[in-house]
């Protein structure tokens, strides 16, 4: 498989590209992350990993470039990221006990073809006590993801009582899906 260009920082999906074997460079260029009111979250996640990929696709025009964007969803509610520690305790506090969904929109694009989905995968959390959550902020600082946790950190091994859908989806990337609509799309 020829370089792809990742278009993101995350260092989880960094690794998880690194554990497909799948050879990449990464090239980021700030996007807004704001979007249209109205559209559904599956929508909402594709909508700026689009903008992710557009941005690098200006600077790396003849590679394949790939984007992702994962969101939480806690009912009809988009769950971002934290802006600080209160923030962080109370969105966990609200996936305690709760099932949601981790939503990663992918956009890969290669000149003008373009191969976008959203992977959904349905979290179940345990009843997590405030003094656990406030434990996991204050070691953690989840205020990078999404929902304010990570699925492979503690709070993920101690807390989730189940998962329905790709594992990874909710660590940053649904890898499976990416290595075949590469090959799909690098022919």
């Amino acid at each position: 498989m020829n370089t792809i260009v990742l278009a993101s920082q995350s260092p989880r999906r960094k690794q998880l590209l690194e554990w497909a074997e799948i050879p990449f460079e990464i090239i980021v260029k700030e996007t807004d992350e704001h979007f249209p009111p109205g559209i559904a979250p599956e929508e909402v996640a594709v909508y700026i990993a689009r903008n992710k990929a557009l941005a690098v696709q200006e600077i790396a025009a003849d590679k394949t470039v790939l984007a992702a964007d994962t969101i939480v969803v806690l009912g009809d509610h988009i769950i971002g990221k934290p802006v600080h520690r209160e923030d962080a305790v109370s969105m966990l506090l609200a996936l305690s006990g709760e099932k949601h969904r981790v939503v990663t929109g992918v956009v890969i694009r290669k000149g003008e073809v373009e191969i976008s989905f959203a992977d959904v995968t349905e979290v179940e959390f345990h009843p997590i006590s405030e003094q656990e959550i406030e434990f996991y902020v204050d070691k953690y600082k989840p205020y990078d993801k999404a929902g304010a946790y990570a699925i492979q950190e503690w709070i993920g091994v101690v807390g989730i009582k189940s998962i329905h859908g790709d594992f990874y989806n909710v660590m940053g990337l649904p890898v499976s899906r990416v290595v075949r609509e590469l090959h799909r799309i690098n022919g």
